[in-house]
């Protein structure tokens, strides 16, 4: 009787046991996504969706995908979640390891896990860089630019300097000579955006010397936010700054998150790589006026499973946007004439030329028509705007519809 019970009981294990297999497989063979499922967002506080509330727009203005997040990340989170408690949060040991081998994977970069300084997000440690220079100092970046680029100097009461992007050819790339120019013996931090935002270039390693030289010639601390070095959707490959050389490295501060590629931007979660202890020392200090002292728990989850367990997940995104890029580039410049792009090497966003439109707002004129876009005016350049395209293909498509329904009816009425 005893050994029936055994028997029994060892059966329902191993039912147990085998069906536990069975759904963590699924969930393995699940971390994929059907990027075209549109999900509704109203009522989930989406800063951008709830901007045009009540109205028939289709937001395409800010730098957030409408696709759910990975698999991976979603079930980490729900791990997290049952656990109950959500305290003060510091990194791991593990969520450090984890960043150094990823760099050290993709890119070839060793770093120290004391090289890392944890933030709540890539715009705060804007705000900390330009207080890293005195009250009478200058910052210099390039234009068009990420707005907190803009923003930033602004808030900490420093003077910016910016020099526009030269257009060559149809490809950005910098301007050397009215970057030199623009130097003063005060100019002291030069904030690079790479890949570029909003332009979507990918410099490649001469380009990023040739600045690099000129920074170390005046004394220029570089900051190098990085955040779509994984949203790669050429052939180039992203090198960071601070791989340049050892020079390079020393006098940089490198920004990186998971929030972009992963679509984690409402978990507040991204880190400084400095390596120069001084330069870091000033850092921290000066984050302690400007950042909350601890990052989100649930960012820190997020953050880990993105970068373990999401690259099947990532590859079929990059996959799905270059898709979106193409069709958006050859509508742009070939049905919305006289509107044109260039070329978008990486990110998900779009930089087009309205200027030729001839209307006094771009964004309100596409707004008129049921399309939100980002406003040039933001990004240092009047006449452009900024398109996202990390969305379902149906809706990419129905908002570029719309666009050119509204440009014909422009140029028809005799504009």
């Amino acid at each position: 009787m005893r050994l029936h019970y055994f028997r029994a009981l060892f059966f329902r294990a191993s039912v147990i046991n085998s069906a536990l297999y069975f759904k963590d497989s699924l969930l393995m063979k699940k971390n994929t996504i059907d990027f075209d499922i549109i999900y509704n967002r109203e009522g989930t506080g989406s800063l951008k969706y709830d901007k045009y509330k009540g109205r028939d727009i289709i937001p395409m203005w800010v730098a957030d995908m409408d696709f759910q997040a990975p698999d991976a990340v979603r079930n980490a989170l729900h791990t997290r979640i049952d656990h109950g408690i959500f305290g003060y949060s510091v990194p791991t040991d593990e969520i450090n390891a984890v960043v150094s081998k990823r760099l050290r994977s993709f890119y070839g970069w060793h770093i120290e896990k004391d090289w890392i300084v944890w933030l709540p997000g890539l715009v705060e440690a804007l705000n900390i860089v330009s207080r890293l220079v005195s009250s009478d100092e200058q910052i210099i970046t390039f234009v068009p630019a990420y707005p907190p680029f803009i923003d930033a100097p602004r808030y900490a009461d420093r003077k910016l300097i910016t020099v526009p992007l030269l257009l060559r050819n149809g490809r950005y790339s910098f301007d050397l000579e009215k970057f030199e120019k623009a130097i003063t013996p005060k100019t002291r931090l030069f904030t690079l955006c790479n890949p570029h935002n909003p332009v979507g270039r990918v410099y490649d390693a001469d380009e990023l010397r040739a600045v690099a030289d000129i920074c170390l010639k005046n004394n220029i601390l570089v900051c190098s936010d990085e955040i779509h070095c994984e949203l790669i959707l050429s052939d180039k490959k992203h090198i960071p700054f601070a791989t340049l050389d050892k020079k390079a490295e020393d006098n940089s501060i490198t920004l990186l998150s998971p929030a972009k590629t992963f679509n984690l931007a409402g978990l507040n979660c991204g880190f400084a790589v400095i390596p120069n202890p001084e330069i870091r020392k000033r850092f921290v200090r000066v984050k302690v006026g400007v950042a909350p002292p601890c990052v989100n728990a649930l960012g820190f989850v997020a953050c880990q499973a993105a970068f373990s367990d999401c690259e099947e997940w990532k590859k079929s995104l990059l996959d799905y946007l270059k898709e979106n890029k193409k069709i958006v580039y050859d509508f742009v410049n070939n049905k919305l004439s006289p509107l044109s792009m260039t070329d978008v090497e990486a990110t998900y966003l779009a930089w087009i030329d309205a200027g030729k439109l001839n209307v006094p707002d771009p964004v309100k004129f596409f707004e008129q028509a049921g399309v939100g876009l980002g406003d040039g005016r933001e990004f240092g350049c009047p006449g452009f705007v900024r398109l996202t395209f990390g969305c379902p293909r149906k809706r990419l498509l129905e908002a570029l519809d719309r666009m050119k329904q509204a440009v014909d009816k422009h140029f028809a009425c005799g504009r």
